[in-house]
């Protein structure tokens, strides 16, 4: 067996006394996507909070390709290969697409290189690059937003709630979009409400519940023995 690109070792975490992460255990194996499913108060919004160090564990590992990651601050995570799109697109509005894409050359990723990316990956991107991004619909500063994490040739690909606001056509966009980076290389884990959406370019799927994970499997199964927690009524 391969070192999973993301494993998670009885990780807990709390804000002051309520404890939200109850002794997490997860793995994402390298190349992989897997998407990481629950009702809202689950803990998976702090749980990537945690992964992608922007909130301190109170105990237990978080190792990345096999290398002990826990206390790491985002700069150094991402240096390891680690990028997180948070929850509601992170793009600059006042500034143009190719002005958004071109600052994350200081990455070490030459502009032209990470323009190439984002227009082969979202060719919408190339027909607006002279617009300002704060005037693009939700979907297109998803894309841009996307684009961005993309710049830094990620070994590991964080998507906080891709869907969010989005009407479910864009967001079907958005997944096969996922599933063509998958098959480049990169290993994607996905945080989202909307189960059967990502479930479809999904290799497996893990279901949070009450601050833990309480099921790991194939789509299909975790659809089958799963669906009354992650469906909520709702596809």
């Amino acid at each position: 067996m391969s070192v999973p690109i993301l494993e998670v070792v009885d990780l807990h975490a709390a804000y002051g006394r309520i404890e939200v992460l109850r002794g997490v255990d997860l793995a994402v194996p390298k190349g992989a996507v897997m998407a990481l499913l629950g009702p809202n108060g689950a803990g998976k919004s702090t749980l990537i909070k945690v992964i992608s160090g922007q909130k301190s564990a109170s105990s237990g590992d978080v190792h990345l390709g096999g290398v002990n990651v826990h206390g790491a601050g985002p700069e150094e995570l991402a240096r390891l290969g680690l990028c997180t799109v948070p929850e509601g697109r992170s793009v600059f509005p006042n500034l143009t697409v190719a002005e958004n894409l071109t600052l994350m050359s200081y990455a070490g990723v030459s502009a032209e290189a990470v323009l190439e990316t984002a227009f082969t990956y979202f060719p919408r991107l190339l027909e607006r690059r002279g617009q300002l991004a704060g005037t693009m619909s939700g979907g297109e500063q998803q894309m841009l937003a996307m684009s961005r994490a993309l710049a830094s040739d990620p070994a590991l690909l964080l998507l906080d709630e891709l869907s969010m606001g989005l009407a479910p056509l864009i967001v079907d966009e958005l997944y096969d979009t996922v599933a063509q980076i998958a098959e480049s290389g990169v290993s994607i884990l996905c945080i989202e409400q909307f189960a059967r959406t990502a479930l479809r370019v999904s290799d497996y799927a893990a279901v949070m519940s009450g601050g833990r994970v309480v099921a790991t499997g194939e789509p299909a199964e975790i659809l089958e023995t799963m669906s009354d927690v992650i469906l909520g009524g709702a596809a």
